[in-house]
């Protein structure tokens, strides 16, 4: 991604169902990468509305869509010649 767009290492795109789910990701995603990290975004945009959510940590850009605006702003589609990371669950251990 760095190499097709300089202001990002690694854009994420992901789908919620509804307004509350986008939302829930979006607040999950601040509070995982806070802790995980100790990163605060420095910019959120769209988490009233639902429908679109950027979280913009610098070199992580988050963006949480509902599937219609997905789909029609096709991020996949504009990004295409940037590498992709697919996600993998990670491995459940019992502890």
């Amino acid at each position: 991604m760095e190499e097709a767009f300089f202001l990002s290492d690694v854009f994420v795109i992901a789908t919620g169902s509804s307004r509350v789910n986008v939302q829930a990701l979006a607040d999950h995603v601040e509070e995982r990468l806070g802790e995980l990290f100790d990163i605060k975004p420095l910019r959120l945009e769209g988490r009233t509305e639902g429908e679109w959510c950027l979280v913009d940590f610098g070199d992580i850009i988050v963006h949480i869509f509902q599937a219609e605006p997905r789909e029609y702003y096709s991020l996949e589609r504009l990004w295409g010649d940037a590498g992709r990371i697919r996600w993998e669950e990670p491995a459940v251990t019992d502890g």
